[in-house]
């Protein structure tokens, strides 16, 4: 399985300076969160990764070798990093018509390694993460399900008669189809010079036009996405005494 994900943003409402670090070079506990990713990834013997940059790529490529991971992961630079997530993740679209299954992350995200396992060995071939202690704010992904089947994604959605309501915490899998169907909307938006469009605006025209796409509940389960000043005081006070080591990978 090939991992894609994004890292270029700029991490403005953060409240930083300009040039501030990108968000994936946030340290918890002396590790940055894409070494954290990295770490979690390899216990799942993941190793194909491509990582979008943009904004401060260098320091992202500096990490890389710092850690010892630059021969395994790929990047992908995107120079209209400032010009929405769609360009992002339109770099991708080589990893996504590969002809593999593919797991998407966003890099801004701290995490229990649980929440992974729940997406790598979900009985779904495509499907996405969703947790329903729903606290919205202005990045917040609405996710609503009715009898079992997805059936709204994306920022904004109106109020429905949904058995589930929960939010998207940034990670996705898609089998070999539901990838390249996702590269083939993002061609649409991209052709029709709609490239201001967020990066969920394809993922939700795929999960929605699938006969099946499933969903995993991680309810419960410590992660944070970190968007606001608040949410990195949240992720140092409150997710991060949280989370569980991940196990040692058996020999």
């Amino acid at each position: 399985m090939k991992v894609a994900m994004l890292a270029a943003g700029v991490g403005h409402r953060l409240g930083r300076a300009v040039d501030a670090p990108p968000k994936a070079l946030l340290r918890f506990d002396g590790e940055s969160l894409l070494q954290r990713h990295l770490d979690i990834l390899a216990h799942f013997g993941l190793l194909d990764l491509t990582l979008v940059v943009g904004h401060q790529a260098g320091a992202i490529e500096a990490e890389l070798g710092a850690i010892g991971v630059r021969e395994r992961v790929r990047t992908r630079f995107n120079p209209n990093y400032r010009e929405g997530s769609l360009l992002s993740l339109w770099a991708l679209r080589e990893v996504l018509t590969a002809g593999q299954p593919v797991l998407y992350m966003d890099a801004d995200v701290l995490y229990d390694w649980r929440l992974l396992d729940r997406l790598v060995t979900s009985p779904h071939e495509s499907c996405i993460l969703i947790d329903r202690n729903v606290v919205p704010d202005a990045d917040f992904v609405d996710v609503r399900i009715r009898e079992s089947r997805i059936v709204a994604f994306g920022k904004g959605v109106p109020p429905g008669d949904d058995d589930i309501r929960g939010e998207w915490i940034g990670f996705a899998r898609f089998d070999a189809n539901m990838a390249s169907a996702l590269a083939r909307a993002m061609e649409r938006y991209v052709q029709s010079g709609r490239t201001d469009v967020i990066c969920e605006k394809p993922m939700r025209d795929v999960i929605l036009a699938a006969d099946a796409f499933g969903f995993e509940d991680v309810t419960g389960l410590p992660w944070i996405e970190i968007d606001f000043p608040e949410d990195l005081q949240r992720a140092h006070g409150e997710i991060l005494p949280r989370l569980i080591g991940v196990p040692p990978t058996p020999r």
